[in-house]
This record gives C-alpha cells, structure tokens and sequence, in this order.
C-alpha cells in the first residue's frame, strides 16, 4: 500500500496527511492530560491513545469525504471552514453511535468538545499555510521538458493547472510555437546554460512529437551521468496522471515495460478477494435487492432482471446480470449508446443507476469466476468491434477480468461516446499495467464515495 500510495499522491500531500492526523491526535491527548492531569494520564496513556486515534481516524474519513484531501483544487479560506465544519459535524454523528456501542471509548465532554474547538482552528490554520506553500509553488521539482508539441504541451496543462503538482517546468527544449503558460523556450538542450546551469537541473523530459533527430542523445548521457533524472514523457505523464496516453503510445513501449503482467499468485489472491467481498456483499444487501425487485415489478412491465451478452477475458462472451432500468422495449430499434438524461429510464431506474444498486446482481457474476469486484467494465460485442477499429490497444482491456467497478470508472465521468471510450481506455491501461490488490482497495475504497456522491460512474 505505501508503494501505491507514492504511485497515485504527491509524497508531500502525504505527508500532509498524516500530519493532520498526527496534530488532531496530539490536540486531543494534550486535552486529556490537562483535564485528567499527569499521574492519571500516564497511568493510562494507551487507553487515552486508543479514544485520539478513534476520534482521528473518524475525522479523517469525514474530511475525505467531503473531498477537502483533494488538493488538487485551490480552496480559500471560507469554502475550507464550511467544508470542515460540515466534516466534522457528521464525524460527531458517527462517533455518538461509536459511542453508544462501545461506551469504553467515549472520551469525557469537556475533554472532547475543548479538544473540537482547538483542533478546528488549528485544522484552519494549518490548511492555509499549506495552500500558500501550494500557491507559491514552494518545494517543487524544476524540470525541462525537451518537444514543444502536443505531448509536451498535455505535460505542461497537468503541471501547471494542477494545485499540488510537484513538478514546475523550467523550459521547453524545441521550435518556439508559443505556449499559454509564458514558460521559456530553447532551441537546444546545450543552449539551456544561458537560462540555467545544465548541473542544477534535476530531470529532464524527453516527449518529442517526432522522435526522427529530435532527441538530443549525447548531452542527454552527459546529463544522466551527472545525475540528472532522464524520464519519457509518456511515461512521466503516465505516473502524474494515473492514465497511459493510448494515441501516443508505440507498441514498444507497452512490450518493453515492467507492467502488463499478471503472475498466478496475483490471479489467486485477487480471487480470493473477489470471494471473500463479494460473498457477504450479496448476502448483506439482500434487503435492499428485494426491495428493489419489487419496485421494478410494480413500476413497469418486464423482467426484473436484464440479461445481457458482454464481452469478457480473452474476449469470451458471457452474460451479465443487472437490475432492469429501463423500459421493457428499450432497444426495439437496435443497440445504440446509454446518454445521459436517457428518456429510456424508468423513474426508479434513474434511482437506482444514481446510487449503483442496479449493478450489486453483478455480484453473482463475480462469484461466477465471469467478472471480477475491479476491472474495466465490460462492454457489449457490437460496440467492441465498433470500437476496436477506431481506438489503438483496445483489445487489451479483455487481458483481464472485467469489473464491477474500475479505475476508471471512479477518475472519470459518465461518459458515452468514442471520445469518452477512449478517455477510459487510458485509465483502463493504466489499470492493467499497475494491476495489484493495493490498487484494487484503492479503487474499491473511492468508489464507496463515487456511490455516496454520485460522482464518476
């Protein structure tokens, strides 16, 4: 986990979290050993840590969220104090029923309310001087950027319109076409000097449009064995974005990597996962599936459940299974793509596709062995072969199992074109190639709260 950690958040927004979390523990120990005093507090310091912790964690999932670890966003002042008091003021919900089931972690009144008051003006204070150092791009990587094109120009609307980016370009290496953002270009990486000292700069991009001569390779060896930093701009764009750029892509590139490799330890242990979740998810949310069975049924004539051919793992067909969510005749005319605001969609079926309960019957596909809990989301054969045609490697996203949710299903929004297949696409071979179960939690933890606020689909 802390290596995908690093992978998919800037090491300093990290930091930043945990040391929240180590400043709202410290307020509320600091709280009781003032009102418990000294003897009292070390005498049972564990117990008082156990209640901090407790209340920490609570905290920090509320602020999550409510989206304010997004950092990417520059916030002012009285949006974060609105958000925070929103946070914590369901965090205090959460912890009364905590609470009132495990009364041994109730922490006394007027420890935790004094407590509240200070950790909620130093959570404010401690979040500005954050931002400012954000704003002022204070700690960042200085690098230069070697192409001016359309590569180069994706690397820098990244950088440069990204919060909490942890890199600055410095310069671009190439033909002076101009670019929004005013940074400076050079003709050539030897002419870097007149602007800045070849020795300080910490890593260079290589993301040339046409790589025919344009990769200056001798000053490139001169700069490695000087310790530079030396990065392929699809590459670097890959690690900043979590999304592999499908149109720039060769397939040198994709055979040469380190990912795209699934060992048959990974492919045990994600099963395993895919059981031991999906199983007591069923069973847990049998209520809600009976419920909802009924609605349909009595809302509007047709089967319950929709039984539809999709395309999975080497490209074997199998049938998924949903809630049915649209009128009983839907697809008369033909397969055509879902859109938003689709007049097909029953009234409890707009619902239950806002909150994702149309998908749990999926559940019994995953224990099936025919999808997985995470993966890209399989699509129908008349759109695949549609599609596969147009879009380059799409064909790779059926070299695993599809999913119930994905990567890109919880980084990007509804979407149903060309455009948006391809957009997904990139985060779909992101997945593949960095497929692991730390980043099968991660996205099945974001997709809790893609459910909750109805973001991503």
């Amino acid at each position: 986990m802390p290596y995908i950690l690093n992978k998919y958040y800037p090491s300093r927004d990290i930091l930043f979290f945990l040391g929240e979390g180590a400043l709202i523990s410290f307020i509320i120990l600091m709280s009781s050993f003032m009102f418990r005093g000294g003897e009292a507090f070390f005498g049972e310091f564990y117990v008082f840590l156990s209640k901090a912790i407790t209340v920490t964690i609570v905290f920090q999932l509320c602020l999550y969220f409510f989206d304010l670890y997004d950092l990417r966003q520059d916030l002012n002042l009285p949006d974060t104090a609105t958000r925070l008091t929103q946070a914590f003021g369901v965090g205090c919900i959460i912890l009364a029923v905590f609470y009132y089931i495990s009364p041994w972690i109730t922490i006394a009144t007027s420890i935790f309310w004094s407590s509240y008051l200070v950790i909620c003006i130093t959570l404010l204070g401690y979040r500005f001087a954050y931002h400012k150092i954000l704003r002022q791009k204070l700690f960042v990587q200085g690098i230069v950027v070697i192409g001016t094109g359309k590569l180069a120009q994706d690397i820098a609307t990244e950088l440069e319109e990204r919060h909490n980016a942890m890199y600055r370009i410095v310069a671009f290496v190439g033909e002076d076409s101009g670019n929004k953002y005013n940074i400076p270009v050079v003709p050539s990486l030897e002419e870097m000097k007149s602007l800045l000292s070849v020795e300080t700069i910490e890593r260079i991009i290589v993301a040339p449009d046409d790589r025919r001569g344009a990769t200056p390779v001798r000053t490139l060896l001169n700069c490695k064995i000087r310790g530079t930093n030396i990065e392929q701009g699809v590459s670097f764009y890959e690690r900043i974005t979590g999304k592999i750029l499908v149109e720039r892509v060769d397939p040198s590139w994709i055979i040469f990597s380190d990912g795209f490799v699934l060992s048959r330890l990974r492919y045990f242990l994600k099963r395993l996962m895919d059981i031991l979740l999906a199983a007591p998810l069923l069973l847990c949310s049998l209520p809600v599936l009976i419920l909802s069975a009924i609605i349909i049924k009595v809302e509007s004539p047709g089967p319950i459940f929709y039984l539809q051919e999709r395309v999975g793992l080497n490209g074997k067909e199998f049938r998924i299974i949903k809630f049915r969510s649209m009128c009983n005749d839907a697809e008369k005319n033909g397969a055509v793509w879902a859109v938003e605001n689709d007049t097909r969609i029953t009234k409890f079926g707009r619902f239950i596709r806002k909150v994702r309960i149309d998908e749990l019957p999926q559940l019994w596909n995953v224990l099936q062995g025919e999808m997985s809990l995470v993966g890209p989301r399989p699509e129908r054969q008349v759109f695949v072969d549609d599609l596969v045609n147009d879009i380059p490697y799409y064909n790779m996203r059926h070299g695993v199992k599809p999913g119930v949710t994905g990567w890109a299903q919880v980084c990007y929004p509804y979407g149903a074109t060309k455009k948006d297949a391809l957009r997904k696409l990139e985060y779909d071979l992101f997945y593949i190639k960095n497929n692991s179960l730390a980043l099968d939690l991660l996205v099945i933890f974001y997709t809790v709260k893609t459910v909750l606020f109805g973001k991503g689909r």
